[in-house]
């Protein structure tokens, strides 16, 4: 079928293309349009019944003149062409350079799509990656192979905080350099786009990122390419290459939203507030393709970021993600109006795997108790900031004081840190031992005496 090239168009809408009379072809296949001009176009079967094959056509179908386009069916689906090169790249959604360099030329070409992993296969995640924040590496932290998504909320800085930990993140010890980042941005302004690559540019890192970029105004259907292309590229990275990666992606409420609207177009019967009933599987389709294989060295850790519709939790999109994934990094609009960057909601926030990537061997001895005692001692400071809102801070016992005190030192040095802050984990574990030395011994119960001993300041007043 590579070699027939087909003139049965019928109609055109939108941006698709209904073809009749096209015999054994099968939805996902690529297409090539060429219109009366002789301009090529790139298309992609979105529906196949027994009177029509629906196409979507990336560059869009206007001036096409349906009686002298000629379309051929690749029986392919997209693939990435894949080499070392690929490393300080720009590409779109389609793997195709967006950098004004040459396209990747490689014998190795891989399906988006990627294949079946044998579940057996998978080896746990362990490790820690450092991101530099705070609010992430001492109470929600990321392990080797792990999907940690981020739940934030209209207007809140997602970008930049996702732009930081590129910028940002790395291994400890010996495997530092084997780390690489992979990014993916669809449906992103240009002014976005434009931020996101002089951020990368500016700090160096560049070099060892590979960029994959889909824009607003682009076809819809290219958004759904984009977190496939970026996976193909991170497994190869990782699985040929030996690189341990992370892959960082925005929006993936956009790529719903684009998914929904392309299930309009095939005629899907729609679900929970209008998105397809494959949602789930299809996210999981995503989100599933990181983690670790069983000998083999590299791996793939996964941050997906996604704005809540309304600052809902429970829509649809965040609500699957967190079936799926191990945690969420929550976003909060009130930390955010306060002036606190990252305004990370550290008590919503959770890390199901952080137990089996910090501690001795893998940051510091310390950890874990000082992530709980944190997390303790700052939920009680709330508690004490709500009760001051009804009577008064001047009504409070001096240990409630105290708390009081904890909480606004907390948001403000421990969450709060510049865009341009790059903390160690032993500078944060350092940072919250001197907040936690604002408070009693006698308050801090999930430390142990010798922890207390060893890291903490405590002077009372005398």
């Amino acid at each position: 079928m590579k070699n027939v090239e087909y003139r049965t168009a019928t109609s055109v809408q939108g941006g698709l293309i209904v073809m009749g009379g096209v015999p054994g072809v099968a939805a996902g296949t690529r297409v090539s349009l060429r219109d009366h001009a002789g301009r090529l176009r790139n298309g992609l079967v979105i529906r196949v019944s027994d009177e029509a094959v629906l196409v979507e056509v990336f560059e869009g179908t206007e001036a096409l003149d349906l009686e002298r386009t000629w379309v051929r069916f690749l029986d392919e689906p997209f693939r990435l062409p894949l080499s070392r090169d690929i490393m300080g790249r720009i590409f779109n959604g389609a793997g195709q350079p967006r950098d004004g360099r040459p396209p990747i030329i490689s014998a190795e070409r891989r399906n988006i799509n990627g294949e079946a992993l044998n579940p057996a296969a998978r080896a746990y995640p362990r490790e820690f990656i450092q991101t530099g924040l705070a609010a992430i590496d001492g109470m929600n932290s990321l392990t080797r192979g792990q999907k940690l998504p981020i739940f934030s909320g209209g207007g809140l800085p997602h970008n930049r905080v996702a732009a930081q930990i590129v910028r940002q993140a790395k291994l400890l010890g010996e495997e530092a350099s084997d780390f690489v980042v992979v990014f993916a941005a669809f449906g992103v302004s240009s002014t976005d786009a434009r931020f996101f690559q002089e951020s990368f540019e500016d700090s160096g890192v560049l070099n060892r990122v590979v960029m994959f970029l889909n824009l607003a105004d682009e076809p819809v259907i290219e958004r759904l390419l984009t977190p496939r292309a970026a996976l193909t590229a991170a497994e190869y990275l990782a699985y040929d290459l030996d690189y341990h990666v992370l892959v960082v992606m925005t929006d993936m409420t956009a790529y719903a939203e684009a998914l929904r609207e392309v299930a309009v177009l095939r005629g899907d019967v729609p679900a929970r507030k209008g998105y397809p009933g494959y949602l789930y599987s299809d996210l999981a389709e995503i989100y599933e393709r990181a983690g670790r294989i069983r000998d083999r060295r590299g791996s793939i850790t996964l941050i997906p970021v996604l704005s809540m519709p309304s600052d809902d939790i429970t829509h649809p999109i965040p609500d699957l993600t967190g079936y799926i994934t191990e945690g969420q990094i929550v976003l909060s609009r009130d930390l955010h109006n306060q002036g606190v960057y990252p305004p990370v909601a550290v008590l919503p926030s959770l890390s199901r795997l952080m137990k089996d990537g910090i501690g001795k061997n893998y940051t510091r001895e310390d950890h874990p108790h000082v992530a709980s005692q944190l997390f303790a001692s700052y939920a009680k400071a709330l508690e004490v900031r709500g009760l001051a809102a009804i009577i008064g801070a001047e009504e409070l016992s001096e240990a409630d004081r105290r708390f009081l005190e904890f909480a606004d030192a907390f948001e403000r040095r421990f969450i709060g840190q510049g865009e341009d802050e790059d903390r160690s984990v032993y500078e944060t574990l350092n940072l919250a031992w001197d907040l936690l030395s604002m408070l009693p011994p006698e308050a801090l119960i999930r430390v142990s005496e010798e922890e207390l001993a060893k890291y903490h300041k405590w002077q009372a007043v005398p």
